[in-house]
């Protein structure tokens, strides 16, 4: 075995190691939801801090030429934002639990507009389609039936499940790959 070869064969390790770590963080999400939702406002809200900052300094330079002003406005906004969600993640929260109500009932509905649409041609998997976009709008009605409450664990909760699900496929395809990596 040649030192490439030693050191490609336990690539599959680095990738069964982030998809341990992935479930674990998702399971310490779906213990503490709450938490998690806090933790996932605050980081979001330092990304557009980030970007924001970012953001201004490259158009500052450019804001009298064409589009300009529009680049420093989304630069202003995002950095206005990014404070917003850092600083205040009550505040934070419940805007993006709103967004998360609004993206769950128009993915919903477009789920079941295009599943009914094109059951001909999708005889097999329509019923799927029907199926998510139903459970998109049941994910709605819950959180809204439940606000402001719902704000404090929804976003923590589907981070949760992301993460575990993320981790699963992970471990599963670090498993499946040590035999080829």
């Amino acid at each position: 075995m040649t030192m490439v070869d030693r050191r490609s064969n336990g690539i599959w390790i680095g990738f069964l190691f982030y998809g341990i770590v992935l479930l674990v963080l998702g399971v310490l999400a779906l213990a503490a939801p709450a938490v998690a939702s806090i933790a996932a406002d605050i980081f979001v809200g330092w990304l557009f801090i980030i970007s924001g900052i970012i953001g201004l300094v490259a158009t500052l330079s450019s804001w009298r030429t064409p589009g300009g002003l529009w680049g420093v406005i989304g630069a202003l906004l995002a950095l206005i934002l990014g404070v917003l969600l850092a600083f205040h993640p009550i505040a934070g929260l419940l805007s993006l639990t709103l967004l998360l109500i609004v993206f769950f009932i128009l993915e919903g509905v477009a789920q079941i507009v295009l599943a009914l649409s094109h059951r001909r041609l999708l005889y097999r998997s329509w019923g799927w389609m029907l199926a998510s976009g139903i459970a998109d709008l049941a994910l709605a009605a819950i959180i809204i039936a439940g606000w402001p409450m719902t704000a404090a664990w929804a976003l923590g909760l589907i981070v949760g499940v992301n993460l575990i699900t993320s981790g699963v496929a992970m471990i599963t395809g670090a498993l499946a790959a040590r035999h080829y990596i």
